[in-house]
């Protein structure tokens, strides 16, 4: 189990992350204990490419995880 200083730790840096890549566009950012990841809703589409540049820019293992109403929906692996 993952306590939430380090789970705070992890959305801070995946915050810093998505900042510095696309900007400020973050819609959500939560830990979900179901499936023990962060999960990541940003407030804009991003095509293939896009996708695949965030991906790489994170530090921590991810997937893209489909298409919300406001955006690019991404899993974060802890």
């Amino acid at each position: 189990m993952i306590d939430f200083d380090t789970i705070w730790r992890y959305q801070d840096e995946v915050r810093t992350e998505v900042n510095a890549c696309l900007g400020d566009c973050i819609w959500n950012l939560n830990y979900n204990p179901d499936r023990q990841c962060i999960e990541l809703e940003l407030k804009r589409h991003l095509d293939d490419e896009e996708q695949e540049m965030l991906s790489s820019q994170l530090t921590l293992p991810s997937d893209y995880d489909g298409e919300s109403d406001h955006g690019s929906v991404f899993v974060i692996y802890l």
